[in-house]
């Protein structure tokens, strides 16, 4: 097996105010393999975006990682200084923001941002004018040249997502964390973004870590799955495991929701209520409301966390009523999930 780039354990990572501590990443753990893509899945507000920017301590007040460890190489992120996690931050790990329109600086032009996100001081003006240039034909953006000199308004969506990809990959991190990269995105630029990470991580020989709502994204993207639910871990296996095997309702209930052309005519699944509000969790299993396979105990008892087959975790008392539903078959290359 591929030796472990970053290993997570116990993270926590709490909303601290005078009224309340809201705990919105809680008692997470995983691993990233060299080369490998890990999801990270789940609705909105289960603590995804956070995790991933716990990644880099880039949670500010405020947040606060208020326990576990972060392991990048053996080495606890958590106890560098600030001045040496600028020194992690884009040059051994990238990050892709949710949002180019918002993430990228309106009064500076695209050339500007790549320079400045350029973490090598040996490089000339010459040089980093250069790698800017090259990293702007690298992600597909036409005319390049005259590219550079634009500003963010004047790139469309899909190409403020490729200049995004750029800048996060112009010191060549060795992991790259995508927090929902195909987000607000129509379908076919999705599928363009797709590839071009799926052809960026094979070129560059880095990891990825995908943040996603959309298991059809993550079902072409990845290796591994890890399922979030209220700031927990619910699931996490090989991708093909998830898929095939679920063994937690959340998860399952997750790929039920997934349009299908089978159910034509049919009425669209969607999972009962709401997620949480993490201020007013439920004293057992966070997803037990919405469970049609809740029992009493799922109410008062929080599950832990057990393997139910070699390499396939989940968080429920009722993981083995779920032996015998089967999910989704995960796509061939280029195929779609709901098709």
């Amino acid at each position: 097996m591929a030796e472990v780039l970053l290993e997570v354990k116990n993270l926590h990572t709490d909303f601290i105010t005078e009224e309340r501590t809201v705990q919105a990443v809680n008692d997470v753990s995983f691993q990233i393999r060299r080369g490998e893509t890990f999801g990270l899945i789940g609705e909105s507000g289960c603590g995804k975006s956070v995790t991933c920017r716990s990644l880099i301590r880039l949670v500010k007040h405020p947040g606060k990682i208020t326990g576990g460890e972060i392991l990048y190489q053996g080495k606890n992120l958590l106890e560098y200084s600030e001045k040496e996690m600028r020194g992690i931050r884009g040059k051994e790990i990238g990050m892709i923001f949710q949002d180019p329109m918002t993430t990228l600086n309106p009064i500076l032009t695209i050339k500007t941002q790549l320079v400045e996100s350029l973490k090598d001081e040996k490089m000339t003006k010459k040089e980093k004018e250069e790698r800017a240039l090259e990293l702007l034909r690298l992600v597909g953006i036409p005319s390049p040249k005259e590219r550079l000199a634009c500003y963010p308004h004047q790139f469309s969506g899909g190409m403020r997502q490729r200049a995004m990809i750029a800048i996060a990959l112009a010191s060549r991190p060795r992991l790259l964390l995508a927090d929902e990269p195909t987000t607000a995105l129509d379908v076919t630029i999705q599928d363009q973004i797709i590839r071009l990470l799926k052809r960026l991580k094979r070129e560059l020989d880095m990891s990825l870590v995908l943040v996603t709502h959309d298991l059809g994204v993550a079902s072409q993207m990845c290796d591994y799955i890890a399922v979030m639910y209220a700031g927990k871990i619910m699931e996490t296996a090989r991708a093909e495991v998830i898929f095939e095997r679920p063994r937690n309702p959340y998860t399952y209930g997750l790929m039920r929701s997934i349009p299908s052309i089978a159910q034509k005519g049919k009425k669209l699944y969607s999972i009962n209520g709401a997620p949480p509000n993490l201020n007013d969790m439920p004293k057992g299993c966070p997803f037990s409301p919405r469970c049609e396979f809740c029992e009493e105990r799922c109410k008062k008892e929080m599950p832990p966390l057990v393997q139910v087959e070699p390499g396939h975790f989940s968080r429920c008392h009722c993981a083995e009523k779920m032996e015998h539903i089967k999910g989704r078959t995960r796509p061939e290359e280029g195929g779609a999930l709901y098709a």
